[in-house]
């Protein structure tokens, strides 16, 4: 992976107040307009992360996100104009990490790029510890792998984390912020919806294990074994 951040919008407005935040934080950062050139040096260059505008001429960035997610899984911030729930719901469902939504303050951009850095780096330099075995659940750390009674199942990264955490602690009820703090490296009150969805996310891709993801109402979420 390289170590530049990659922002794809279509107002040089936005790139140029964004790279000034990131470039005075030690980041390098390089920019695309529309959304073929933004998935073109996403595919070439391997970005560290991407900024993603959800607007965008000639592919728009739920398409972008859509065919980066077929084969990477580099983190990806989606900026979106409108504050429609729909918005953010797709994107989170079509594998971005986070989202903003237009205007925004830089420095929020700058907090979540550098939470998701932070956890990047931690996931790739943490030792990754034994197996975990929950039910009819095989989790395997060294090669982020998930097995439901000998199946293998595909998670994107931050489903794999969450269902790490939770496999670890079955019984323990993780509030919505905390799971933030600690898969997302969120150490400020974050979107709680990026939690929601990525929880419906593994609950649809784990139908058939046991134990199951309990929602525990107004608190958050725990593994129960049944």
């Amino acid at each position: 992976m390289s170590d530049f951040i990659l922002i794809v919008d279509d107002e040089q407005r936005i790139i140029d107040l964004a790279t000034m935040y990131l470039e005075k934080e030690g980041y390098t950062v390089r920019s695309a307009t529309d959304g073929l050139n933004g998935y073109r040096q996403i595919v070439e260059t391997n970005p560290a992360l991407v900024v993603l505008d959800l607007m965008l001429p000639g592919m728009d960035g739920l398409e972008v996100c859509r065919k980066v997610r077929a084969t990477s899984d580099v983190p990806i911030i989606m900026l979106t104009a409108r504050s429609d729930d729909i918005d953010k719901i797709v994107g989170l469902e079509l594998g971005a990490d986070d989202y903003l939504t237009k205007p925004f303050n830089p420095r929020e951009l700058l907090a979540r790029v550098k939470a998701i850095m932070r956890r990047t780096q931690r996931a790739d330099s943490a030792p990754a510890g034994g197996s975990v075995s929950v039910g009819n659940v095989n989790i395997h750390p060294d090669r982020r792998a998930v097995e439901i009674s000998g199946r293998s199942v595909d998670l994107r990264m931050k489903e794999f984390d969450l269902l790490l955490l939770l496999a670890r602690n079955i019984g323990k009820v993780f509030t919505r912020e905390r799971l933030l703090e600690v898969v997302w490296g969120y150490d400020f009150a974050g979107e709680t919806r990026t939690v929601d969805v990525h929880i419906a996310h593994l609950r649809h891709k784990l139908d058939g294990m046991t134990p199951t993801i309990e929602t525990v109402w107004g608190v958050g979420y725990k593994l129960e074994a049944r």
